[in-house]
């Protein structure tokens, strides 16, 4: 009963421009559902957390349009962070909100950008993880197993089973955590075995957070120190957040600390980070992905997207591009330079971005 969720929604919006924005990014739009992503991880979450025991975070940018598109969740739960300070920061935000409410709170910390379509599994994994934080001080993050020697991802090293009565999920130690590497050393990791992609996604105990922050990261330990015990929770946040370290949870203490153990993800996930996983999911017309009417005569490999449904686009003798038509903007891009897309919106006019 003493479950919380503490999901992160910030970010920008530049790989998926023109369809995203600033005040739009990834997980508020509805690329691949009728709801965003963001909506769905909140949805996923049913039968887990209550409503009231889920905390939001993100930016100024993004808040109206987080709180437009949760009614359900108590407007005070969504809280803008008042610049960008990384993941150790902001989920040390969270953990204070959390402490405030329930010094012994079991919690997830869950990003609002992925894909999971297997949510019957998502549960049953996190509620396993929420079992064992509960009764272990062990810091527990989740591993998907690799289909492909990603480079763009961290890995997990994994050791030992982990067992536990109430166990029927594939739990281990973690050995080490790997950044991202190069693709030789990725399809090393493959070849090997006993790797796993990081997820980002994590559960702990509060009482067990706060004493490895206390160990490993003194300065965030005292900042939720100091917001469990604030008269004002938004005056602190205001003058102590933007002078926290910027640093990734993985840096600041996932990497240091002693007891941390892995669940291996048995459900689908994809980070959707670019154009090119968003065509895997997109009905195909000969060769081409796209979510319109098209007429292809001599092309293939392209993908195509509008936000004009009745709009048919034509493609005449071309191959490998990213057409994307938002009404006030059209990218046009060889796909296989998506990743340089964010170049593209450093040049935008401010109303674009």
């Amino acid at each position: 009963m003493n479950n919380y969720a503490l999901i992160l929604a910030g970010g920008s919006g530049t790989r998926f421009w023109p369809l995203s924005r600033n005040s739009r990014p990834k997980q508020l739009l509805n690329l691949l559902e009728d709801t965003s992503m963001l909506q769905q991880a909140v949805n996923r979450l049913q039968g887990l957390v209550d409503q009231d025991k889920i905390f939001i975070l993100t930016n100024e940018l993004q808040l109206e349009e987080v709180r437009n598109q949760l009614p359900g969740i108590p407007q005070d739960h969504i809280i803008a962070e008042p610049c960008r300070r990384d993941t150790a920061p902001a989920i040390a935000l969270g953990i204070g909100l959390i402490a405030s409410r329930d010094p012994e709170a079991c919690m997830m910390v869950i990003p609002s950008d992925q894909l999971i379509r297997d949510e019957v599994s998502f549960r049953g994994l996190m509620k396993e993880a929420l079992m064992m934080a509960s009764r272990e001080p062990v810091l527990i993050t989740v591993g998907i197993k690799p289909t492909w020697p990603c480079p763009s991802y961290g890995y997990i090293e994994t050791g030992e089973q982990a067992t536990a009565p109430f166990l029927t999920k594939t739990c281990r130690t973690v050995k080490q955590f790997r950044e991202k590497p190069d693709e030789e050393t990725a399809r090393d990791y493959l070849a090997r075995g006993g790797f796993l992609w990081n997820a980002g996604m994590f559960v702990w105990s509060v009482p067990t957070i706060r004493q490895e922050l206390a160990r490993h990261c003194p300065q965030l330990a005292t900042f939720i120190a100091s917001l469990t015990t604030a008269s004002s929770k938004e005056r602190l946040i205001q003058a102590q957040f933007p002078g926290l370290v910027p640093i990734s949870i993985d840096f600041a203490l996932m990497e240091k600390a002693e007891r941390v153990l892995t669940f291996e993800a048995a459900f689908d996930w994809d980070d959707v980070g670019s154009w090119i996983s968003v065509a895997s999911y997109l009905p195909q017309k000969t060769g081409n992905a796209t979510n319109a009417p098209i007429i292809p005569r001599n092309s293939s490999g392209n993908i195509v997207f509008t936000t004009d449904k009745g709009k048919t686009v034509a493609l005449l003798g071309v191959k490998d591009l990213i057409v994307v038509d938002t009404g006030d903007a059209i990218l046009v891009a060889n796909k296989h330079q998506a990743d340089s897309i964010k170049k593209i919106v450093e040049q935008l006019p401010q109303q674009l971005l």
